[in-house]
């Protein structure tokens, strides 16, 4: 009996997605998730906490394994490393602050990605649109007019 349901743990998303389930992947992709917006070496501090010692270039490599997978996104502000997230498949958006840095998401501005038609498409067969809105978060705008 097959069942419909959702897989609940990451090593059975893992699985699902047909890569080799590892202590240090499952350690990532649950750092990625409960992490926010977390660049390379901020997601290695996670793994290492939870599972020892993992080089950073095992950690690039299974972010660009479970991003290829589509259980991780990747975003790459301006002048910013890449950042990474749990949240995929639902062509949201983010806003980031110009002066601290923080990312926060933004559902799409139009509903369910109607951005992703393009006003002229020249002949793409589009499939995501990756919207930044960037601007002072509200801690910064308060220091900034006080």
């Amino acid at each position: 009996m097959t069942s419909s349901r959702p897989p609940s743990t990451a090593a059975e998303e893992l699985r699902g997605a047909g890569l080799r389930v590892t202590a240090a992947r499952v350690a990532l992709l649950e750092t990625v998730r409960a992490g926010d917006h977390l660049d390379a070496e901020a997601i290695a501090s996670g793994v290492r906490d939870r599972v020892g010692h993992v080089s950073l270039q095992a950690v690039y490599e299974a972010l660009h394994a479970l991003t290829a997978a589509g259980l991780v996104r990747r975003i790459e502000p301006a002048g910013s490393p890449a950042r990474f997230e749990g949240r995929v498949g639902d062509n949201h958006h983010h806003l980031i602050c110009r002066t601290c840095g923080v990312v926060a998401d933004v559902d799409c501005a139009r509903g369910d990605a109607p951005c992703l038609s393009a006003s002229d498409d020249r002949g793409f067969s589009i499939d995501e649109a990756e919207v930044i809105y960037w601007g002072l978060c509200p801690g910064c705008s308060t220091r900034r007019s006080s």
